[in-house]
């Protein structure tokens, strides 16, 4: 059964958006009392947060799909709706957040560290917030957002300060065993260790972490065994422990041989340089030759530590089973930790906030002419744009016209014209794999063409009305034409085409 995780997929979606509501308020005598629709509320946030006490991604590889509550409705009477509850999601610390790209995202280091991984979708806003002096009785609501879904990795690499590094068997859990308070399984076969174990090592007044990792073998950098796994614990580690086993019986290997292997495999594994610094082939040695409780083994120890320490390599004999010199270990740990914080702490420059305004020209969004296997199509690309088209009712034609004003009064129409669309283009608005298609009907505007300088308007000057004299004439003229009807007609009458019965 696995009880140890260090690398999963998370699929996470935030919550959606409430929806508003279109309400009209009602009461005794007052029928039409205004529009009075609440607001829906926002949907909730996906938040990871360094818990301290958890130590591994176990619960996110049995479900790692996970979600956070939506935003409630809205209601009658200015009710809005309740936001949706956060999804607060514990990692251990010393996750590593990448998206499905690889690029990194966050380091986690630090309790309560968070980083919100998915953002929930704004509620959409009722008819009372979409009243105004020139729309006084909406009778249409926005919907609310959809919250981002998206997928991304955790990956777990150890915060420790000093790493034990060797073949399997070489007694490295042993060593954590006695230096610490960790109880991590040994036993007398190859590959015991099969997590990373951790244990926090005091020398006076001086407190670090040592992580034992699992066991290297040749070729560990290309993923034989469990290397290329569990080197990435490696990536942190300020400085690097060789534990080397003098009481081998294993033909071909010995003190010397064993850290040539090692050392290649470091230097051919290509670390992080965000998280660790300092390639791993040049982070601080220490040399400790285990197993010297064997009367050969110390033999071999004594006879190899002067061409170590011709290397420059601080070299240590120790025995974990019998507990010989490891005040002197514990103790030279401690130093080049020190040194390490000391030079991270150097490193590190103050952050400063940087402010980016919004330039004066930027308009939020752009319009791409493409050619697909279906024609040529118009792309608005822009997320205010985006989210107005998520949160309109397209069976409401009052929301539909809302829109189509929104996006007027935004630019969008002029830059069509200037791309080239004419009635009848076809227009995508959202994102690729959920855009919603228009045929683009440019908006008329009467009379504008009238317009001339600004205060002045065309159709003031134009003098089409009638003048007293004028209505004058035309009422004699309809009186004469009336007079000489009726002349007509007793004419007619006198002369006998008109008899009484």
């Amino acid at each position: 059964m696995t009880t140890f995780v260090d690398r999963v997929t998370l699929h996470v979606e935030a919550g959606k958006g409430g929806h508003g509501v279109a309400s009209v308020h009602r009461e005794k005598f007052k029928p039409l009392g205004g529009p009075d629709g609440g607001n829906g509320g926002h949907g909730g946030d996906v938040v990871l947060v360094v818990d301290p006490q958890v130590t591994t991604l176990l619960d996110y590889h049995r479900s790692p799909h996970r979600r956070a509550t939506n935003g409630a409705p809205g209601a009658g009477d200015e009710k809005n709706g309740a936001n949706g509850v956060d999804l607060v999601l514990p990692v251990p610390e010393g996750t590593v957040v990448t998206n499905s790209r690889g690029d990194v995202l966050v380091d986690l280091v630090g309790a309560d560290a968070r980083f919100v991984v998915a953002t929930g979708g704004r509620g959409g806003l009722g008819n009372r917030a979409l009243a105004s002096r020139r729309r006084k009785a909406p009778g249409f609501a926005l919907l609310g957002e959809p919250g981002e879904a998206t997928d991304v990795v955790l990956e777990l690499k150890s915060l420790a300060d000093v790493a034990l590094i060797g073949f399997p068997s070489a007694g490295k859990s042993s060593l954590v065993s006695v230096l610490s308070a960790a109880k991590p399984k040994i036993a007398d076969y190859p590959f015991t260790t099969l997590v990373p174990n951790l244990g926090v090592v005091t020398a006076g007044d001086m407190r670090y972490t040592v992580a034992d990792v699992p066991g290297l073998i040749p070729g560990a950098s290309e993923g034989r065994g469990l290397g290329l796994e569990f080197l990435r614990h490696v990536e942190r580690c300020s400085v690097l422990v060789h534990v080397i086993d003098c009481a081998t019986l294993e033909p071909g290997r010995d003190p010397m041989t064993d850290l040539d292997v090692i050392e290649e495999e470091l230097s051919a594994y290509v670390a992080d340089e965000t998280l660790g610094g300092l390639p791993l082939s040049e982070r601080t040695r220490i040399v400790v030759l285990n197993k010297a409780d064997v009367p050969e083994a110390r033999e071999l120890a004594e006879m190899v530590k002067p061409d170590l320490q011709e290397r420059g390599i601080e070299v240590f004999i120790v025995s974990a089973v019998a507990h010989q010199g490891l005040k002197e270990l514990t103790f030279a740990m401690a130093r080049h930790v020190v040194e390490a914080r000391q030079n991270i702490e150097s490193d590190v420059t103050p952050q400063r906030a940087v402010l980016r305004p919004k330039a004066v020209d930027d308009s939020g969004f752009v319009v791409r002419r493409e050619t697909t296997s279906e024609g040529e199509v118009f792309r608005v690309i822009g997320a205010k744009v985006t989210r107005w088209v998520h949160q309109t009712d397209f069976a409401n034609n009052e929301a539909i016209g809302y829109l189509s004003d929104r996006l007027n009064r935004a630019g969008v129409e002029d830059e069509l014209t200037k791309a080239g669309a004419v009635a009848g283009s076809t227009v995508l608005i959202g994102p690729e794999d959920n855009a919603v298609v228009f045929d683009w009907e440019p908006t008329l505007v009467g009379g504008a063409e009238l317009l001339g300088g600004r205060g002045q308007d065309q159709r003031l000057d134009e003098n089409t009305r009638r003048t007293t004299s004028e209505r004058r004439e035309e009422f004699y003229a309809r009186k004469d034409a009336q007079s000489a009807a009726r002349e007509e007609l007793r004419d007619e009458r006198e002369s006998g085409h008109w008899v009484d019965e």
